[in-house]
């Protein structure tokens, strides 16, 4: 083999280590849950109605209408398939409405699924069931959520670490959202800043 060969087949091997290296760097061990797990970046859009507001990553609902859709959020993009993991921090700006919805998976095909939603006061709940999944989530409290979804089996949802509530999953299409979004009995304004988000799938 040619000198020039040998260093031109050096360069791809080379490559090859990095591109492999590379690869590898997208595993990545999730605050909960069995992994490996792999960081994804799904797309998103971002949703303004009503009097929904979004700057970055902080969402705002500026009025305190009850009626009719006042949303800020972004929306992910749909997956079909294995299991996928949410993991964010938010925290309360201001808030002086009640009952809004700051994180959904969404059931592309039926509807709301899992609304995970506060009230003023602070107490963290289901949208669908009403369960109480934990309190304290007070304006100024940096509070982290995370849920893991296995289609066709079923969605963990922790605060702050903690196993709070698993609900049974259908196979189908669904999406995560998170900002905030009034649900039908709620009311702004609220602020919410979320920070670290972070996907996972396996």
């Amino acid at each position: 083999m040619s000198k020039k060969m040998r260093v031109l087949t050096g360069v791809v091997a080379a490559a090859l280590v990095a591109v492999g290296g590379l690869a590898v760097s997208t595993s990545a061990e999730a605050s909960v849950g069995t992994g490996p797990w792999t960081v994804i970046n799904p797309s998103f859009t971002t949703q303004q109605k009503g009097c929904g507001s979004v700057s970055g990553l902080t969402f705002k609902l500026t009025c305190s209408t009850a009626s009719g859709e006042q949303r800020a959020e972004r929306r992910y993009a749909t997956y079909s398939s294995g299991t996928r993991q949410f993991e964010g921090y938010f925290k309360i700006n201001s808030m002086s409405g009640t009952r809004i919805s700051l994180k959904q998976t969404f059931n592309q095909d039926d509807g709301p699924y899992f609304l995970l939603a506060v009230e003023s006061g602070g107490r963290l709940y289901s949208v669908e069931g009403g369960a109480t999944l934990a309190s304290g989530a007070t304006v100024g409290t940096t509070v982290r959520v995370n849920t893991i979804h296995a289609l066709g089996s079923n969605l963990k949802v922790y605060i702050n670490g903690s196993l709070k509530q698993t609900i049974a999953s259908s196979s189908g299409n669904f999406y995560d959202k998170f900002g905030a979004y009034r649900t039908a009995s709620g009311a702004g304004p609220i602020s919410v800043t979320w920070s670290n988000v972070t996907f996972y799938s396996k």
